[in-house]
Protein backbone atom coordinates (compact mmCIF):
# COMPACT_ATOMS: atom_id res chain seq x y z
CA UNK A 1 0.00 0.00 0.00
CA UNK A 2 1.07 3.49 -0.46
CA UNK A 3 0.91 5.17 2.09
CA UNK A 4 -0.10 9.61 2.68
CA UNK A 5 0.07 11.68 5.74
CA UNK A 6 -1.25 14.90 6.07
CA UNK A 7 -0.37 16.93 9.13
CA UNK A 8 3.35 16.79 10.52
CA UNK A 9 2.38 18.02 14.21
CA UNK A 10 4.18 17.34 17.44
CA UNK A 11 1.82 13.62 17.13
CA UNK A 12 1.85 13.46 13.62
CA UNK A 13 5.69 13.15 13.83
CA UNK A 14 6.08 10.54 15.35
CA UNK A 15 3.49 8.29 13.98
CA UNK A 16 4.90 9.25 10.64
CA UNK A 17 8.50 8.10 12.42
CA UNK A 18 7.00 5.05 13.45
CA UNK A 19 5.54 3.81 9.96
CA UNK A 20 8.86 4.52 8.12
CA UNK A 21 10.26 1.82 9.96
CA UNK A 22 8.43 -0.49 7.74
CA UNK A 23 7.42 1.32 4.25
CA UNK A 24 7.58 4.71 2.69
CA UNK A 25 5.36 7.37 3.42
CA UNK A 26 4.28 10.84 1.39
CA UNK A 27 3.62 13.40 3.50
CA UNK A 28 2.20 17.09 2.99
CA UNK A 29 2.10 20.39 5.49
CA UNK A 30 0.94 23.89 5.04
CA UNK A 31 4.59 24.52 6.54
CA UNK A 32 7.36 22.63 4.51
CA UNK A 33 9.88 23.05 7.06
CA UNK A 34 7.77 21.46 9.94
CA UNK A 35 7.49 18.30 7.76
CA UNK A 36 11.76 18.40 7.91
CA UNK A 37 11.88 15.98 10.85
CA UNK A 38 10.51 12.99 8.70
CA UNK A 39 11.99 14.14 5.81
CA UNK A 40 15.42 13.62 7.15
CA UNK A 41 14.20 10.03 8.35
CA UNK A 42 12.81 9.31 4.44
CA UNK A 43 9.87 10.51 4.01
CA UNK A 44 8.58 12.27 0.79
CA UNK A 45 7.65 15.12 0.12
CA UNK A 46 3.92 15.86 -1.63
CA UNK A 47 3.62 19.78 -2.98
CA UNK A 48 -0.47 19.63 -2.26
CA UNK A 49 -3.01 17.39 -0.65
CA UNK A 50 -4.81 16.72 -3.96
CA UNK A 51 -1.40 15.25 -5.55
CA UNK A 52 -1.10 13.52 -1.99
CA UNK A 53 -4.63 11.93 -2.03
CA UNK A 54 -4.06 11.04 -6.06
CA UNK A 55 -0.86 8.76 -5.97
CA UNK A 56 -1.91 6.95 -1.96
CA UNK A 57 -3.73 4.39 -1.58
CA UNK A 58 -3.97 5.02 2.42
CA UNK A 59 -4.44 8.60 3.17
CA UNK A 60 -3.77 9.64 6.75
CA UNK A 61 -4.70 13.04 8.40
CA UNK A 62 -4.10 14.79 11.44
CA UNK A 63 -4.31 18.56 11.74
CA UNK A 64 -5.05 21.00 14.51
CA UNK A 65 -9.33 21.81 14.34
CA UNK A 66 -12.11 20.83 12.67
CA UNK A 67 -11.91 23.58 10.45
CA UNK A 68 -8.78 22.52 9.15
CA UNK A 69 -10.24 19.41 8.72
CA UNK A 70 -13.02 20.44 6.41
CA UNK A 71 -10.97 22.70 4.19
CA UNK A 72 -8.93 19.69 3.34
CA UNK A 73 -11.58 17.18 3.02
CA UNK A 74 -13.77 18.98 1.27
CA UNK A 75 -11.85 22.06 -0.17
CA UNK A 76 -12.02 22.67 -4.16
CA UNK A 77 -8.82 20.74 -4.30
CA UNK A 78 -8.92 18.81 -1.03
CA UNK A 79 -8.86 14.93 -0.36
CA UNK A 80 -12.93 14.17 -1.10
CA UNK A 81 -12.30 15.85 -5.15
CA UNK A 82 -9.09 13.87 -5.63
CA UNK A 83 -9.60 10.29 -4.02
CA UNK A 84 -10.70 7.33 -6.01
CA UNK A 85 -12.75 4.04 -4.99
CA UNK A 86 -10.78 1.71 -3.18
CA UNK A 87 -8.85 4.22 -0.83
CA UNK A 88 -8.79 4.21 2.26
CA UNK A 89 -9.00 7.49 4.32
CA UNK A 90 -8.32 8.16 7.81
CA UNK A 91 -8.92 11.78 9.96
CA UNK A 92 -6.81 11.05 12.84
CA UNK A 93 -7.71 14.64 14.26
CA UNK A 94 -9.46 15.07 17.35
CA UNK A 95 -12.54 16.32 15.29
CA UNK A 96 -16.39 16.23 15.72
CA UNK A 97 -18.34 13.46 15.42
CA UNK A 98 -20.63 15.51 12.99
CA UNK A 99 -17.71 16.15 10.68
CA UNK A 100 -16.93 12.45 10.48
CA UNK A 101 -19.76 11.32 9.58
CA UNK A 102 -20.18 14.01 6.56
CA UNK A 103 -17.23 12.57 5.66
CA UNK A 104 -17.53 8.99 5.89
CA UNK A 105 -21.29 9.74 4.38
CA UNK A 106 -19.08 11.70 0.68
CA UNK A 107 -16.32 9.43 0.78
CA UNK A 108 -18.43 5.87 0.51
CA UNK A 109 -20.17 8.23 -2.13
CA UNK A 110 -17.45 7.79 -4.47
CA UNK A 111 -16.18 4.12 -3.03
CA UNK A 112 -13.96 5.57 -0.60
CA UNK A 113 -13.62 3.17 2.52
CA UNK A 114 -13.68 5.93 5.87
CA UNK A 115 -12.74 5.81 9.48
CA UNK A 116 -12.15 8.20 12.40
CA UNK A 117 -9.32 7.25 14.25
CA UNK A 118 -8.31 9.68 16.87
CA UNK A 119 -5.19 8.91 19.58
CA UNK A 120 -4.60 8.65 23.36
CA UNK A 121 -0.98 8.95 24.60
CA UNK A 122 0.55 11.76 24.11
CA UNK A 123 3.76 12.83 22.86
CA UNK A 124 5.26 9.73 24.49
CA UNK A 125 3.12 7.37 23.62
CA UNK A 126 3.52 8.23 19.60
CA UNK A 127 7.64 8.47 19.78
CA UNK A 128 7.24 4.94 21.53
CA UNK A 129 4.27 3.88 19.15
CA UNK A 130 1.74 2.77 22.05
CA UNK A 131 -0.96 5.11 21.36
CA UNK A 132 -4.52 4.26 21.80
CA UNK A 133 -6.64 4.25 18.42
CA UNK A 134 -10.39 4.44 18.70
CA UNK A 135 -12.06 3.73 15.47
CA UNK A 136 -15.10 4.51 14.30
CA UNK A 137 -16.59 3.17 10.51
CA UNK A 138 -16.67 -0.08 9.08
CA UNK A 139 -15.35 -2.94 10.90
CA UNK A 140 -13.75 -4.40 7.68
CA UNK A 141 -12.07 -1.40 7.29
CA UNK A 142 -10.51 -1.50 10.49
CA UNK A 143 -9.32 -5.23 9.71
CA UNK A 144 -8.22 -4.56 6.68
CA UNK A 145 -5.66 -1.68 7.97
CA UNK A 146 -4.81 -2.99 11.61
CA UNK A 147 -1.60 -4.18 10.60
CA UNK A 148 -0.90 -0.12 9.73
CA UNK A 149 -2.35 0.69 13.37
CA UNK A 150 -0.19 -1.69 15.21
CA UNK A 151 3.14 -0.07 13.58
CA UNK A 152 2.64 2.60 16.15
CA UNK A 153 0.04 1.81 18.46
CA UNK A 154 -0.16 -0.88 21.20
CA UNK A 155 -4.59 -0.84 21.19
CA UNK A 156 -7.06 -0.56 18.89
CA UNK A 157 -10.61 -0.37 20.01
CA UNK A 158 -13.44 -0.64 17.40
CA UNK A 159 -16.93 1.52 18.89
CA UNK A 160 -19.04 1.31 15.55
CA UNK A 161 -19.88 3.68 12.87
CA UNK A 162 -19.01 6.86 11.59
CA UNK A 163 -18.44 9.33 14.37
CA UNK A 164 -18.09 6.49 17.80
CA UNK A 165 -14.20 7.10 17.39
CA UNK A 166 -14.81 10.62 17.60
CA UNK A 167 -17.45 10.12 20.60
CA UNK A 168 -14.69 7.72 22.42
CA UNK A 169 -12.19 10.60 21.94
CA UNK A 170 -14.65 12.70 23.66
CA UNK A 171 -14.80 10.54 26.65
CA UNK A 172 -11.30 10.24 26.85
CA UNK A 173 -10.86 14.09 27.11
CA UNK A 174 -13.54 14.58 29.47
CA UNK A 175 -11.40 12.06 31.82
CA UNK A 176 -8.60 13.79 31.18
CA UNK A 177 -9.75 17.09 31.84
CA UNK A 178 -10.42 15.97 35.28
CA UNK A 179 -7.31 14.53 35.65
CA UNK A 180 -5.52 17.48 34.78
CA UNK A 181 -7.36 19.63 37.46
CA UNK A 182 -6.44 17.40 39.83
CA UNK A 183 -3.14 16.94 39.14
CA UNK A 184 -2.91 21.14 39.39
CA UNK A 185 -4.19 21.49 42.37
CA UNK A 186 -2.86 18.83 44.45
CA UNK A 187 0.49 20.64 43.40
CA UNK A 188 -0.64 24.03 44.58
CA UNK A 189 -2.12 22.44 48.02
CA UNK A 190 1.26 20.82 48.33
CA UNK A 191 3.52 23.57 47.41
CA UNK A 192 1.22 25.79 49.90
CA UNK A 193 1.75 23.18 52.54
CA UNK A 194 5.39 23.60 52.24
CA UNK A 195 6.00 19.81 50.88
CA UNK A 196 8.79 18.33 49.22
CA UNK A 197 7.03 18.14 45.73
CA UNK A 198 9.07 15.15 43.96
CA UNK A 199 8.29 13.28 47.25
CA UNK A 200 4.28 14.00 46.87
CA UNK A 201 4.11 13.36 43.35
CA UNK A 202 6.50 9.82 44.30
CA UNK A 203 3.75 8.96 46.91
CA UNK A 204 0.76 9.83 45.11
CA UNK A 205 1.81 7.82 41.99
CA UNK A 206 2.18 4.63 44.11
CA UNK A 207 -0.88 4.95 45.50
CA UNK A 208 -4.80 5.28 44.38
CA UNK A 209 -3.81 8.98 42.79
CA UNK A 210 -2.04 7.40 40.10
CA UNK A 211 -2.41 8.99 36.76
CA UNK A 212 -1.48 9.64 33.53
CA UNK A 213 -1.29 13.04 33.74
CA UNK A 214 0.30 13.49 36.88
CA UNK A 215 3.17 10.70 35.75
CA UNK A 216 3.93 12.17 32.49
CA UNK A 217 2.96 16.22 33.08
CA UNK A 218 4.05 16.44 37.18
CA UNK A 219 7.73 15.80 36.63
CA UNK A 220 7.85 18.59 33.39
CA UNK A 221 5.63 20.88 35.61
CA UNK A 222 8.80 20.66 38.26
CA UNK A 223 11.70 21.83 35.56
CA UNK A 224 9.49 24.26 34.53
CA UNK A 225 9.40 22.43 31.22
CA UNK A 226 5.87 23.82 29.54
CA UNK A 227 6.76 22.26 25.76
CA UNK A 228 3.78 20.78 24.22
CA UNK A 229 3.15 17.17 24.62
CA UNK A 230 -0.20 18.28 23.39
CA UNK A 231 -1.08 22.06 22.98
CA UNK A 232 -3.50 23.67 25.22
CA UNK A 233 -5.15 25.51 22.34
CA UNK A 234 -6.06 21.88 21.39
CA UNK A 235 -6.74 20.78 24.14
CA UNK A 236 -9.23 23.58 24.41
CA UNK A 237 -10.51 23.14 21.17
CA UNK A 238 -11.57 19.06 22.64
CA UNK A 239 -13.45 20.33 25.25
CA UNK A 240 -15.51 22.99 23.40
CA UNK A 241 -16.49 19.90 21.37
CA UNK A 242 -17.09 17.49 24.09
CA UNK A 243 -19.23 20.34 25.43
CA UNK A 244 -21.50 20.67 22.18
CA UNK A 245 -21.84 16.85 21.90
CA UNK A 246 -22.91 17.27 25.28
CA UNK A 247 -25.55 19.58 25.01
CA UNK A 248 -26.72 17.51 21.81
CA UNK A 249 -27.13 14.69 24.01
CA UNK A 250 -29.08 16.56 26.48
CA UNK A 251 -26.44 15.92 29.68
CA UNK A 252 -24.58 17.64 31.84
CA UNK A 253 -20.58 17.74 32.48
CA UNK A 254 -20.11 20.25 35.05
CA UNK A 255 -16.54 19.38 35.48
CA UNK A 256 -16.15 19.53 31.82
CA UNK A 257 -17.56 22.82 32.02
CA UNK A 258 -15.04 24.41 34.63
CA UNK A 259 -11.99 22.42 32.56
CA UNK A 260 -13.06 24.39 29.66
CA UNK A 261 -13.23 27.79 31.42
CA UNK A 262 -10.12 27.45 32.92
CA UNK A 263 -8.31 26.25 29.69
CA UNK A 264 -9.53 29.66 28.07
CA UNK A 265 -8.59 31.64 30.50
CA UNK A 266 -4.84 29.68 29.70
CA UNK A 267 -5.09 30.08 26.26
CA UNK A 268 -6.70 33.62 26.20
CA UNK A 269 -3.21 34.68 28.66
CA UNK A 270 -0.85 33.57 25.65
CA UNK A 271 -0.31 30.21 26.96
CA UNK A 272 -1.80 28.48 24.14
CA UNK A 273 0.79 27.29 22.36
CA UNK A 274 2.30 25.41 25.78
CA UNK A 275 1.41 22.27 26.86
CA UNK A 276 -1.38 20.91 28.80
CA UNK A 277 0.38 20.96 31.75
CA UNK A 278 0.69 24.91 31.56
CA UNK A 279 -2.69 24.91 33.48
CA UNK A 280 -0.67 24.97 36.50
CA UNK A 281 0.05 28.28 35.88
CA UNK A 282 -2.86 30.20 36.40
CA UNK A 283 -1.90 29.33 40.51
CA UNK A 284 1.76 29.85 40.23
CA UNK A 285 2.70 31.81 37.19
Amino acid sequence: MKIGFIGTGVMGTEIINNLLKHQEVTVYNRTKAHAAAVMENGAKWCDTPAELTRQSDVVFTMVGFPTDVEELYFGENGILANTHAGQYLVDMTTSKPSLAKQIAKEGTKQGAHVLDTPVSGGDIGAKKGTLTVMVGGQKKDLNTLQPLFEQFSSSVQYFGDAGSGQNAKMANQIMIAGTMLGMSEALVYAKAAQLDLQEVMKTLQSGAAENFSLGTYGPRILEDDYTPGFFAKHFLKDLRIALEEAQKMGIKVPMTREATRLYEKLVNAGYGNDGTQALVKLWWG
